[in-house]
């Protein structure tokens, strides 16, 4: 499935692989590579995911101090919304995407500038 919103282009993909090929076709429509993130439900695949594209982990910079310093405390799944969210998606659509995440596929986003 893709999604665009005003601020945020979305895929989910259904492995790493896909997702690898999805952030090159993204560079290649010409996203910046500091736009291009990458989650998956498991944060160890998505490490691996985001050195194999070279793409990035959302962190800090995107979420801000105060929810990067909460997911401390959430369940994967509230920390994985809260990161799609601090991308320009609304609760609704992370929920979604967050669903799909627990199944095993990978999310692919590009924020617009």
């Amino acid at each position: 499935m893709e999604f665009t919103n005003t601020k945020s282009y979305a895929k989910v993909v259904e492995n790493g692989t896909q997702a690898v090929q999805e952030v090159q076709n993204l560079r290649q429509s010409g996203y910046d590579h500091d736009r291009i993130y990458v989650l998956a439900h498991d944060s160890d695949k998505t490490s691996r995911i985001v050195d194999a594209s070279d793409a990035n982990n959302v962190g800090i910079k995107e979420e801000g101090v105060f929810d990067a310093f909460a997911n401390l405390f959430r369940s994967r799944g509230d920390e994985l919304r809260a990161k799609i969210v601090s991308l320009g998606f609304t609760e609704a659509e992370a929920g979604f995407y967050e669903k799909q995440l627990d199944l095993g596929k990978v999310l692919v986003i590009a924020k617009k500038d």
